[in-house]
Parts: structure tokens; sequence; C-alpha cells
């Protein structure tokens, strides 16, 4: 599903979306992985929640 830019409230922050290359691009230059390594947190917590993403790259990328 695409993203809706005209809601900007705080659940469209707290999420990364797979499907939005300017959205990884932001995520993986804040936690210094790779595209590829934030796309498979993704598939490996089953969830595109910022914070779950965060503690699962930090787990498995020492940051």
């Amino acid at each position: 599903m695409a993203d809706n830019k005209s809601k900007k409230g705080k659940s469209d922050r707290s999420k990364v979306s797979g499907s939005e290359q300017y959205e990884i691009q932001y995520f993986k230059d804040k936690m210094g992985v790779s595209s590829q390594a934030v796309v498979g947190a993704i598939r490996a917590t089953g969830s595109n929640e910022r914070k779950v993403l965060e503690d699962y790259l930090k787990k498995r990328h020492g940051k």
C-alpha cells in the first residue's frame, strides 16, 4: 500500500515503509547500516515499527 503523504501525524513517523526508498535511506543513514539490513530487519521482525527495527539492528549490528 502506498504511503499517504497527506498524513503527517505521529503514527506515520513511527513506522518505516519498506516500499518507500526515501524512508529506507533516512533510516539506514540514521542507524549506520545498509539498505539491505533495513529491509532484512523489516522481514525478520515482521514489523515496520521504528522502535522495533532500531532494537533489532542495535542487537544485530552492535550500533
